[in-house]
């Protein structure tokens, strides 16, 4: 719980960044301490600064045995981006989910982030959209 700051200020700087709506980092900071005493996230940190940081979700699966991951935000910082530091964070994330018992993981990005498209795919993400083996899948989304 003594990273949630530094937790904090990372995806506050994620949001800043990609031109979204962001908390400051002090309420970020409360709500990321609450998660993680919940067990409602999992955080991986990189590097000392920290440079980098894995968060996602498990939740129950309806098709599977185990859990479903769901990795709702890897980020490096900018200036560090090209050295692996995303590859082990994904890496480790999947070992982790994987010895938690899930059956898979599941993650959104933007169309036009062919860097992180990149990424996914290297280490056997599919994306679906217009795959020749199957249907589309469509991301939706909603605010209320």
């Amino acid at each position: 719980m003594e990273d949630a700051g530094e937790i904090a200020r990372l995806l506050h700087d994620f949001n800043l960044e990609y031109s979204e709506p962001t908390p400051e980092v002090a309420t970020l900071t409360a709500t990321v301490r609450r998660l993680l005493e919940d067990g409602e996230i999992v955080v991986m940190l990189a590097g000392a600064g920290p440079d980098g940081l894995s968060l996602f979700r498990f939740r129950p699966a309806l098709w599977a045995e185990g859990p479903e991951t769901y990795l709702q935000e890897l980020y490096v910082v900018p200036a560090l981006r090209g050295q692996g530091i995303g590859r082990r964070l994904l890496e480790e994330t999947i070992e982790f989910a994987r010895a938690a018992g899930a059956a898979g993981i599941d993650l959104n990005t933007g169309e036009t982030d062919t860097a992180a498209r990149n990424l996914y795919e290297s280490i056997g993400f599919t994306n679906r959209e217009g795959a020749p083996d199957g249907p589309s899948i469509l991301f939706y989304e909603r605010e209320l």
